[in-house]
């Protein structure tokens, strides 16, 4: 009997021996293979840190095999050993893609969003603009409850990738929470040459304005006080302006306004449109716009839009019905976009006069003919809270009984958010 017990015993001991011998033989790759499975499928996490522990012997500076290791650690609430793999492999390539996301994930794991937050913004010094790096910065911003920087980040977001869901659904959290206030001043100077008569060329034009916003879940609406010094006199404006959302593809614009200083100012103005993002990162939108001055003025406009890439290309019409005519004028604008929505430079080319630009006041004239048209803006965020615009345009028109006439503006506004 004893003999038998000791014959079991053997065959016991040289079996295991053997298959622990085996597993010793076996190459890194393979037991990497078989810990990834007994992780990840078999949930057998003690076999998985046996298997991957072996492996790292044969290979210690294999960074898959120290990332998995730590998957286990933090699977089996290992925290600060799980950190401990990250931060070898972080040691050597500070870039590793895979570590970096662990990290982050280990952290929201550890219930800690603002040491996960530190991680993302590590991973953005790598990887700038990054889609999934940029989101993931947004929800940890929501999470510790910075809401006014999350609101600017996914703003920012879907600017750059107006389709992608998730960030559409994070937006609609945001918004729910984030308010943000801003106060913006501007400046503008017009001038026109000789060939315009003299209560233009001797009279340059001066147009500033005073503004206060306030966004809210459902948009930001703004209030405005505008100065002109125009025709040799001056005179003041007030105009109410909306951004109501709708829905997630569909907002609108809304402005009124009102002035007693004809003609420096129309007496009224109105406009709405309606703005629609569609698939593929277009967008179009349809409006029309209403100036009062000695006689009503209404104006139809619309736009199509397409964002690639870091740049924006737009183009727009505006249509205004005469008795004989319809004057119309066309701009094609193209924008490149550098690290916000705030920060950009665009350049564009056109003809006609926009209601919605400073120099509306020129459609209460006869028939515009001819002209022609550059703008260039600059636009540049400063310390997350300013944003400084620069703009400048040249402008060439044909005139009845005149050569044609040139005008240059240029333009700087401050915004402050708060």
């Amino acid at each position: 009997m004893k003999s038998h017990f000791l014959v079991f015993l053997f065959f016991l001991l040289t079996t295991v021996a053997g298959g622990v011998l085996a597993q010793a033989e076996l190459s890194p790759a393979e037991l990497f293979r078989r810990a990834r499975l007994a992780t990840f499928v078999q949930k057998d996490y003690p076999e998985a840190l046996r298997l991957v522990q072996l492996a790292l012997q044969k290979t210690p500076d294999n960074a898959p095999m120290r990332i998995l290791l730590s998957r286990v650690y933090m699977l089996t609430n290992k925290r600060e050993e799980a950190r401990e793999e990250l931060d070898i492999v972080l040691k050597r390539n500070p870039q590793n893609r895979e570590a970096l996301n662990q990290y982050i994930e280990l952290e929201y794991a550890a219930t800690d969003p603002a040491a996960a937050l530190s991680y993302i913004n590590k991973a953005l010094e790598f990887y700038p603009q990054d889609e999934e790096y940029m989101l993931k910065k947004a929800q940890a911003l929501y999470d510790v409850k910075d809401y006014p920087e999350a609101f600017i980040l996914i703003n920012d977001i879907l600017v750059r990738y107006p389709h992608n869901p998730e960030a559409k659904a994070l937006a609609t959290q945001i918004r729910t929470f984030a308010s943000l206030d801003q106060i913006t001043l501007s400046y503008d100077f017009f001038y026109f040459n000789k060939n315009y008569n003299s209560a233009l060329n001797e009279t340059p034009w001066h147009i500033a304005n005073i503004a206060y916003g306030h966004r809210t879940n459902r948009g930001i609406v703004i209030g405005r006080v505008n100065y002109a010094n125009r025709f040799g006199s001056s005179g003041l404006q007030v105009e109410a302006e909306a951004y109501p959302r709708i829905s997630p593809r569909f907002y609108s614009y809304v402005n009124v306004g009102y002035s007693g200083n004809e003609p420096i100012f129309p007496r009224f103005r109105a406009g709405y449109s309606l703005y629609a993002n569609l698939p593929q990162s277009y967008e179009a939108d349809l409006g029309l716009r209403y100036l009062r001055f000695s006689s009503a003025t209404w104006i139809y406009t619309a736009s199509a839009g397409k964002y690639f890439s870091n740049y924006w290309f737009n183009l727009r019409t505006y249509l205004v019905p005469g008795i004989q005519s319809l004057s119309h004028s066309y701009t094609f604008t193209t924008r490149y976009y550098f690290d916000t929505a705030d920060d950009f430079l665009s350049v564009a080319i056109g003809s006609g006069i926009s209601p919605d630009e400073n120099r509306s006041i020129l459609l209460d004239r006869p028939q515009q003919l001819s002209s022609r048209k550059v703008d260039v803006w600059y636009s540049s965020r400063i310390n997350k809270v300013n944003v400084l615009l620069l703009t400048g345009t040249w402008f060439n028109e044909a005139q009845p009984d005149r050569a044609r006439g040139t005008q240059l503006s240029f333009g700087i506004m401050y915004q402050r958010r708060f």
